[in-house]
């Protein structure tokens, strides 16, 4: 079993540790730590009832003490729970219990294999590219699954993608989760993460965000796993902000020449400021994927 776990969006610590004392959480037993995040500590974890010798073969996401009491984090946590709990498809994490009422906090997760597509990048592995649109294509499943459901994720990104070693993938950290019958309450969340991902509409009050700002995020994530960069650089959020309102992004061809024109103009399509200019569904946007697929199989190999 890989040490590599479905892990929370927002900053971790290092090296995952033991915890220094048995420790439970309602009906389960907390093994060993997994990660530290802003918000929340990652737990290798049993049901208290498993004998010890027997592997902890899932996750719990439990909110640190110091936000126990913090609206925002407990919110996100429950918004979790429940797409989680709701939402079932084979490229969507699944939330198995949770305690969202009362303190603790927490949420039971099963473990994931593998690694996120961000780990993957930092180490400077590049997908050859029908893998590349075979992931993305089960990310674009896990979003049609959400948003026939009424459900958009608005937080699309490498860090949030799961990969096993078979390529199974699967799309996790549902903590910004939101109706899309009452997405303005998008606009009114602190952004947590990294912004390198979201979508123009999020960014203004005359645009009401849909289901077509997660195809614009996958666009964003699309392009750097196909290059290694995301399409828009910023030093600060404020640029980052104005980059994606206002800038064109570079065609990825002139970073990697060997990406067909075909996957250049899609991903070009996904990241149009205009919603409309968009795959208009999750559903249309698979229908491409799989053409492409077939289109780039074995024809193909990453320069990096």
């Amino acid at each position: 079993m890989s040490d590599t776990q479905a892990v929370s969006s927002l900053p971790l610590t290092s090296a995952p540790a033991l915890i220094p004392q048995q420790t439970t959480v309602g009906r389960w037993t907390l093994t060993r730590l997994i990660s530290e995040g802003s918000l929340t500590s990652l737990y290798e974890a049993r049901p208290e009832n498993v004998p010890v010798d027997r592997p902890a073969d899932y996750v719990a996401k439990v909110l640190r003490s110091e936000f126990q009491n913090d609206e925002l984090a407990v919110s996100l946590l429950r918004s979790e729970a429940h797409v989680g709990s709701h939402v079932t498809h084979p490229n969507l994490i699944s939330i198995l219990a949770a305690q969202v009422n009362e303190a603790p906090y927490y949420l039971i997760m099963p473990y994931l294999e593998g690694e996120s597509v961000r780990t993957q990048l930092d180490a400077g592995t590049l997908p050859v590219i029908p893998r590349t649109f075979w992931i993305a294509r089960q990310v674009a499943e896990a979003l049609n699954a959400m948003h026939s459901q009424g459900w958009m994720h608005a937080d699309i990104k490498p860090d949030n993608i799961m990969v096993s070693t078979h390529g199974h993938a699967t799309l996790i950290d549902l903590g910004f989760s939101c109706r899309l019958d009452s997405i303005g309450a998008v606009t009114d969340r602190p952004f947590l993460g990294t912004m390198y991902y979201v979508a123009p509409e999020l960014f203004v009050t005359s645009r009401m965000p849909d289901a077509r700002s997660d195809i614009y995020s996958l666009g964003a994530t699309l392009y750097e796993m196909l290059t290694g960069r995301p399409p828009f650089q910023g030093e600060s959020s404020d640029e980052l902000a104005i980059s994606h309102l206002r800038q064109v992004p570079t065609n990825p061809r002139i970073f990697v020449p060997q990406i067909p024109s075909d996957v250049s103009r899609l991903l070009l399509q996904m990241l149009s400021k205009e919603p409309l200019r968009r795959p208009q569904t999750a559903t249309e946007l698979i229908q491409k994927f799989i053409a492409l697929e077939i289109e780039t199989f074995g024809n193909w190999e990453p320069s990096l």
